[in-house]
């Protein structure tokens, strides 16, 4: 486990403080790395949330050093729990093409690419010129509408707001060496890597992570009210390793200037690359923190998924067959300074079944006399 840890970290992880969870033999635990040590706050904070709230990020009882990895009989888990799991969608231009590419395809991954050689020539420049919500934005989407080239994802994609959604159920994610889950009935879907800002109910960004918001285009593809089937399923919702705090030489800058590399080996020796770089994003993250605060409170906090530029078109079986999610695949993501996140493929159906709900959670904390330190 300590070769694990160690591995999963970024390379400059001594200089940095980290926030986590892991499953002890009693329940769950709140860590926090720093200084080559680990540290167990559950005593002070029995919750990542009540820890990011009341930024509790230090004391506890130290565990050993990183270097050994955890104690025996503990593993590492998702480092978020009671936060609600909000995402963005569409975020940059990429992506918005390919969401319109989706729609007119009505989720056949074969028509998508003659759809795709027109589409880019079309509308990608326009869109990468302009600023959401702009005059100049708006001017491009009434000539987009006379040219019959308009969609519901342009709207979020240079329109004044941006898709914000439910991602996942509380305490519903999966971390970091755990499996990730694809629909069973889904022929056309792939892995999509994020940052993950990690924000307190007050709306104040304290740290990123990274995360895998898996989309299922054949579903959302054939219409978006399927959003829901398409992102929301058992084990489709991957955070990790750790969250990495603000502060000692990392930021919101660091942020704004992260690659996110992705990484899929198949069974089948198939294997593909893909970089997503948050300098292309349409939005900055502080303002889609703002629009998902706008009108809505989160007394618990919330982490929010900032998108993705990322869409595979690379085929896999056949020409033209495009990419899609076999069982079996390793998904690695990975950036500089928040480290490396690594699932494998099932589908949602056969993966382990999501048990501890709020319910067990709170009973279990009350049983270790933590509720009041949630």
């Amino acid at each position: 486990m300590g070769l694990g840890l160690t591995a999963c970290l970024p390379r400059d992880y001594a200089d940095g403080v980290f926030l986590g969870r892991a499953q002890g033999p009693d329940g769950p635990h709140v860590i926090v790395l720093q200084g080559g040590r680990i540290h167990d706050i559950t005593g002070e904070a029995s919750t990542v949330s009540g820890a990011v709230a009341r930024r509790i990020f230090g004391g506890g009882s130290d565990i050993g050093a990183i270097e050994d990895g955890l104690p025996d009989g503990w593993d590492l888990l998702s480092p978020i729990d009671i936060q609600c799991v909000k995402a963005c969608g569409v975020t940059f231009a990429v992506s918005a093409i390919e969401r319109v590419i989706e729609e007119r395809a009505r989720g056949d991954a074969a028509a998508a690419v003659e759809i795709r050689k027109g589409l880019e020539a079309t509308i990608g420049a326009g869109i990468r010129a302009v600023v959401p919500g702009s005059d100049e934005a708006m001017a491009l989407k009434q000539a987009l509408i006379t040219q019959g080239m308009w969609s519901q994802y342009l709207e979020v994609a240079i329109g004044p707001d941006a898709e914000v959604f439910s991602k996942s159920p509380v305490l519903s994610t999966v971390g970091h060496g755990a499996p990730i889950g694809v629909r069973s009935d889904s022929s056309w879907n792939n892995p999509e890597p994020e940052v993950v800002l990690v924000v307190d109910p007050a709306g104040e960004v304290v740290g990123a992570t990274l995360g895998n918001d898996v989309n299922l285009r054949d579903f959302e593809g054939r219409s978006a009210l399927l959003l829901s089937k398409a992102k929301d399923n058992t084990a489709s919702c991957a955070i990790g390793p750790f969250i990495r705090l603000f502060g000692n030489g990392f930021g919101i800058d660091d942020v704004r200037q992260a690659e996110v590399e992705l990484v899929v080996e198949g069974q089948d020796n198939f294997r593909m690359e893909g970089t997503n770089r948050m300098t292309e994003i349409s939005r900055d993250p502080l303002d889609l923190v703002d629009q998902t605060m706008s009108e809505h409170s989160y007394p618990d906090g919330f982490v929010l998924f900032c998108g993705t530029l990322f869409a595979p078109v690379q085929d896999r079986d056949e020409p033209g067959g495009g990419f899609t999610h076999k069982v079996g695949d390793v998904v690695t993501i990975r950036s500089e300074r928040l480290g490396t996140l690594t699932n494998t493929v099932m589908t949602s159906r056969d993966a382990p079944k999501w048990q501890v709900g709020i319910g067990a959670f709170m009973r279990n904390l009350a049983q270790r006399g933590l509720v009041e330190k949630a």
